[in-house]
């Protein structure tokens, strides 16, 4: 059984007496019988000063880019991380500098992409030097700790979607990030992991135990966090990503794709563990609400051997060759960047999205990435808190 980052302070929380501590959590910061650690951590002696919440708040009310502009009644100050500028994802000088500790607790789903670590990060370097300690209250990493898939983050490309220097699948766990970060930032934190027990590199989530809650509006299930790192991609395009229905991720299309036309050319590209099932989808909000829409559902077939960003960029190459004239890379305002393409911040750089546009083979774009996936694998174990 494991025990979670959260469930081991609980069982000594001694060494939170006297600190002043917020807390940095949503709904996902449950104990195994399903506890808020907003209301463990009072009725063990450890009060809070405040509660700060990540992109889409502490109960995941708020869709994607959406400013935080609800949180509910906890009786302790609740402040959103996520408003409607860039300055709101660190907190206000006057937030910090009556705290000597900030604990970290939010379920991860092991892409880059996601922000919650995102705000991790950024916490950790806006309380640089001020003698503040961020404590990360560990949790698995949903698509297991072993795989390594996708390019490295240019840093030029640094936005929201891509802080950490890592590839887009990155198979660390958020104390293992926070260590990454620490030493590649040469950050002035004193910075503790509590870390689990019982969890294994090679787990995936249905093999923890652990109840999935949803930490966001659009990832109901763990199925969804293992297609994510790819179908993510595809809200840097003109194509549903199937957010509006209730397999966001899993489903993806637009009025212009010929569903068994786009299967067939999916599968040409003979990725390992996944099937693609022709369907349609009529999203309640989001892209094309209200409209018939063409598409494809994905079908894990070997969780353990599908590539979930391989296969994102090989159905947005098939898409490109099916559909030239009709499909468009998104350009506009995305996770508070005007300037580069969504699909640019999100891949890491422009490579992936020029490779397609000039039709670069397939395999030859999936190839690309395979030194780093190779070199992070090596760097990786210098961060592992768990064996294999």
């Amino acid at each position: 059984m494991i025990t979670t980052g959260l469930e081991r302070l609980l069982a000594a929380p001694e060494s939170l007496k006297g600190r002043r501590v917020a807390l940095v959590a949503n709904q996902t910061s449950l104990t195994r019988e399903f506890e808020y650690s907003w209301h463990a951590l009072p009725e063990r002696g450890i009060p809070l000063r405040r509660i700060f919440t990540p992109e889409h708040g502490l109960f995941a009310i708020e869709q994607d880019q959406v400013a935080v502009g609800f949180e509910p009644e906890t009786g302790t100050e609740t402040v959103s991380l996520y408003g409607s500028t860039a300055d709101s994802l660190v907190p206000e000088k006057e937030m910090l500098c009556d705290l000597d500790l900030i604990v970290f607790d939010i379920q991860d789903v092991g892409s880059r992409y996601y922000t919650y670590v995102n705000t991790l990060a950024l916490l950790m370097e806006a309380v640089s030097g001020m003698g503040i300690e961020i404590m990360v209250l560990d949790r698995p990493n949903p698509l297991g700790g072993t795989a390594v898939e996708g390019p490295m983050l240019d840093m030029a490309f640094r936005s929201f979607v891509g802080v950490f220097p890592v590839p887009v699948r990155h198979g660390l766990t958020a104390g293992e990030l926070a260590h990454l970060w620490r030493d590649y930032r040469k950050l002035d934190v004193e910075l503790s992991v509590v870390a689990m027990e019982g969890w294994r590199r090679s787990m995936l989530f249905d093999e923890t135990g652990l109840a999935w809650v949803p930490p966001s509006p659009n990832m109901p299930g763990a199925a969804t966090a293992m297609v994510y790192p790819g179908m993510c991609l595809f809200e840097g395009l003109n194509v549903s990503e199937g957010r509006g229905t209730t397999t966001p991720f899993e489903l993806s299309g637009a009025p212009f794709v010929h569903p068994e036309a786009l299967a067939a050319e999916c599968a040409s590209a003979g990725l390992p563990g996944i099937a693609f099932r022709p369907a349609w989808f009529r999203p309640g909000f989001h892209k094309f609400a209200g409209e018939a829409v063409g598409a494809v559902a994905l079908q894990v077939t070997d969780p353990r051997r599908f590539r979930p960003f391989a296969t994102g960029v090989a159905m947005t190459a098939a898409l490109h060759r099916l559909y030239p004239d009709k499909l468009r890379f998104l350009r506009g305002v995305y996770e508070f960047n005007d300037t580069v393409p969504a699909f640019d911040l999100l891949a890491g750089s422009a490579a992936v999205r020029t490779a397609i546009e000039t039709g670069v083979p397939t395999a030859e774009i999936i190839g690309s990435w395979r030194a780093d996936e190779a070199a992070f694998a090596a760097e990786k174990q210098a961060f592992h808190l768990y064996g294999s």
